[in-house]
């Protein structure tokens, strides 16, 4: 790849160490610039001024702010457009009846993720889905 060449930024919002060396290796090597932060101590902020072409969110951080951080991503005007992987630890059925739960909460509808892995995720079948939402494939 030229090195004039910009990659496209992928926001990775995960809490466990090897999983954000893991992501971050992985969408290095196959052409992306990762960006990862901790978590919700980051703020919607710093994930704006990022530009992420994709977020890789995990859900289950602690006291649910994974769940908190996609209801705020799918809320504000500048990141709501930005496709969404998320990489949990519980099955898609829970993370989407949790959700569903908080819009009754809340009084506010979210959409689901564009896609939804459980850990620990497979390589090709990961990096092939950053690919088709980034449209790079």
């Amino acid at each position: 790849m030229p090195l004039d060449v910009e990659r496209q930024r992928v926001l990775v919002i995960e809490v466990e160490q090897e999983m954000k060396i893991f992501l971050s290796n992985l969408l290095a090597t196959g052409g992306f610039e990762p960006v990862v932060f901790e978590g919700p101590i980051e703020g919607l902020g710093k994930f704006k001024s990022a530009e992420p072409s994709l977020i890789i969110l995990d859900a289950m951080m602690p006291k649910a702010e994974g769940i908190q951080i996609y209801r705020n991503i799918k809320h504000d005007e500048t990141l709501k457009h930005v496709p969404i992987i998320i990489l949990s630890n519980i099955d898609r059925k829970s993370f989407l009846y949790y959700l569903k739960s908080q819009d009754s909460f809340y009084g506010q509808k979210v959409p689901g993720p564009n896609a939804y892995l459980e850990k620990p995720p497979e390589t090709e079948h990961l990096l092939g889905l950053v690919r088709m939402l980034t449209g790079k494939d």
